[in-house]
């Protein structure tokens, strides 16, 4: 496809795109492996071959500050107003290139590694169970207000040290940090988001100063040991790596139940298979789920050197959005993709990225969703739909407003 050509099939603010955006990425795929879309001006990649490739190549970039000035660079700087916001996400380690997303990402990956995700199972079992004997008690409900938003959100608020009763700010505070992430997100979205910025980084450097004379045995005292221990952990990337934690541990996870519930309503045949047989097919009914209804659909990344995809060059200055939800649909590496299959094995999805910014929470986040569904298929084995949800308007961070459900 030549670099002039627009991509029509894409059009992420229409609302009949954002309900059902697959048989535009298919239209995608077909007619070539690199688009121009003009509104966004970025280039959309939308085959898993390409998007796999260009997640590990160190052409490309989270950012583009650890190597050149936005002049430089051919960019504008970020309006000061939207400053908080830009400082909060800057500093984490998703926006971070090496050397320092390597710093960062090795302190942290010590809170996930496979023995203390392990030792979490129980905790994660328990709340589960919990949360769904409440919407059994109460006859049904919202499963998204239920059961999917508290429980991953209770259990990075555990791993973070965060008291309980500050645990309801949380989520308001992520959806509105979210919503920059979105593309073009306009001026309304940009005032939450700092707002929300502001707030939860006051609310953090407060919980910081808590813990630097109280140590627990939490994530956050972790961090202020290392940082006392002289391990370059200033005190902004603590308050970054926490916000980044919540966001990114658990609105997969959220959107993830919600929308795998919505996919299993619409195939009543894979949702009897699961329902026979739930400790079989949970593993990989959790990873077909994941690749059906992508929550994160697109991720972008910049163009740090020239670089040629498919015969077009993507210059340097440019920026690329790699179509996780179209990647995921591949019929180059899927067989039968449109097919919501459960007992699918072969399933390399790039729901979690690739390289070296793969989600470190991604054997987490399999946790919570195989708990979940665990105990509403054994709690709950009659639960059926209420009414067709209605989706978010967000196109990237892909999930239900409620998804009403009755025993």
């Amino acid at each position: 496809m030549s670099s002039s050509a627009e991509a029509p099939a894409f059009d992420p603010w229409r609302p009949s795109f954002v309900a059902d955006p697959y048989p535009a990425y298919a239209e995608l795929r077909e007619r070539g492996r690199v688009h121009w879309f003009e509104p966004s001006r970025q280039w959309l990649i939308p085959r898993h071959a390409d998007v796999g490739a260009l997640l590990r190549d160190r052409r490309l970039g989270r950012t583009y500050l650890h190597r050149f000035g936005h002049e430089e660079f051919g960019r504008t700087a970020p309006p000061p107003e939207h400053e908080p916001f830009h400082t909060l996400n800057d500093h984490g380690m998703l926006d971070l290139e090496p050397p320092d997303h390597t710093r960062l990402r090795r302190l942290v990956s010590k809170a996930f590694t496979p023995r203390t995700v392990e030792a979490l199972v129980p905790t994660i079992q328990r709340l589960a169970e919990e949360l769904v004997d409440s919407l059994v008690t109460a006859g049904g409900g919202d499963l998204i207000e239920t059961v999917a938003e508290p429980l991953p959100v209770a259990v990075i608020a555990e791993m973070l040290g965060i008291p309980p009763a500050d645990r309801p700010a949380l989520r308001p505070w992520s959806a509105d940090i979210c919503g920059m992430y979105e593309l073009s997100p306009g001026e309304d979205t940009a005032r939450r988001a700092v707002r929300a910025s502001v707030e939860f980084s006051a609310y953090l450097r407060e919980l910081i100063e808590a813990r630097r004379r109280a140590p627990g045995d939490d994530l956050i005292s972790g961090l202020i040991a290392a940082y006392d221990e002289g391990d370059r952990l200033t005190e902004q990337e603590m308050i970054s790596t926490c916000v980044l934690l919540l966001n990114a541990g658990h609105e997969a996870t959220v959107n993830t139940t919600g929308n795998g519930w919505w996919a299993l309503f619409r195939h009543p045949e894979q949702l009897a298979l699961l329902r026979a047989d739930p400790d079989a097919l949970l593993p990989t009914a959790v990873d077909e789920l994941l690749r059906y209804d992508t929550p994160l659909q697109l991720f972008e990344r910049w163009v740090l050197e020239d670089i040629e995809v498919g015969g077009t060059v993507l210059p340097r200055g440019s920026e690329v959005a790699l179509l996780f939800g179209s990647a995921n649909r591949d019929p180059a590496r899927f067989d039968r993709p449109d097919t919501l299959d459960l007992s699918r094995t072969d399933n390399p999805h790039i729901s979690f990225g690739a390289g070296i910014h793969y989600c470190l929470g991604a054997p987490l986040a399999r946790l919570e969703l195989i708990a979940s569904f665990g105990a509403l298929l054994r709690k709950a084995p009659g639960l059926r739909l209420v009414k067709e949800p209605e989706r978010r308007a967000n196109f990237v961070i892909r999930g239900l407003r409620e998804l009403r459900v009755e025993l």
